[in-house]
């Protein structure tokens, strides 16, 4: 059996410090055989947000691939934003978008951010052209065997949440991603965990958002999920600050 946690929106800078101390401690004590970051590590994609974001995972001691969050590209500073948008991401670049290999699971990144969009809120997602076709060769070239769950920030289609993400070209990616193999998408942004059942073409492919651990809290406390495998069958839970738990 194979156990993924899958954490998202933890925005060092305004991160819940309870939370994430408790987070890391149940990895520490369980295990899991990785760790999924859907995005939004930092509050403004300042220096020492990512420093600490980085302290954070390190200590982890899992496997973690890490997405970029909308939050994580300078919003102020626009040279940097157009120019050099990860530059403070350096002291994580080997977990950024790495597509992971567990037992019976591969985990493909796609990224959903983008550092200029032809409307005024640039915090909602967008699936270029580029980076889709990235992801679909890397759902390729999974074993037929194995479960295919590819991670990205935003949600592609809306999950019924209160916050929405409005991913420009999502349902177009979803599409594409489930004709090709993908079993789920693992998503964050919305600060409220749910898996969602969505059949495309006749085929069902599981959308699974994670909570917040962050200050920054919608309708659920602060959460994160546990993903169970077991063979071709998976289960979601969502695990609450304070030990709670709810199957999704």
């Amino acid at each position: 059996m194979t156990r993924l946690f899958h954490v998202s929106d933890v925005h060092f800078g305004r991160e819940d410090r309870e939370a994430i101390d408790w987070f890391g401690a149940r990895v520490r004590e369980e295990q899991p055989d990785a760790v999924i970051m859907t995005g939004d590590l930092t509050m403004r994609a300042r220096a020492r947000e990512f420093e600490a974001a980085a302290g954070w995972l390190e200590s982890l001691g899992r496997p973690v691939t890490v997405e970029v969050g909308n939050h994580d590209l300078p919003w102020f500073n626009l040279w940097a934003r157009f120019v050099t948008p990860y530059k403070r991401y350096q002291a994580l670049e080997r977990m950024i978008e790495r597509p992971l290999d567990v037992k019976g699971v591969a985990i493909v990144p796609l990224k959903t951010t983008a550092r200029f969009q032809w409307r005024l809120n640039w915090a909602k997602g967008y699936v270029s052209t580029h980076a889709l076709q990235e992801a679909l060769a890397l759902v390729g070239a999974v074993p037929p065997s194995d479960l295919v769950f590819v991670a990205c920030h935003h949600p592609l289609v809306e999950g019924g949440t209160r916050m929405t993400s409005e991913t420009r070209r999502g349902p177009e990616a979803l599409e594409a991603l489930a004709q090709s193999g993908a079993h789920a998408v693992l998503t964050g942004h919305v600060h409220d965990p749910f898996d969602i059942a969505h059949e495309v073409d006749g085929r069902i492919v599981r959308l699974i958002g994670a909570g917040t651990l962050s200050e920054r809290v919608r309708a659920q406390p602060p959460s994160f999920n546990e993903i169970t495998v077991d063979g071709t069958r998976f289960e979601t839970r969502a695990r609450f600050k304070g030990e709670g738990s709810v199957a999704l």
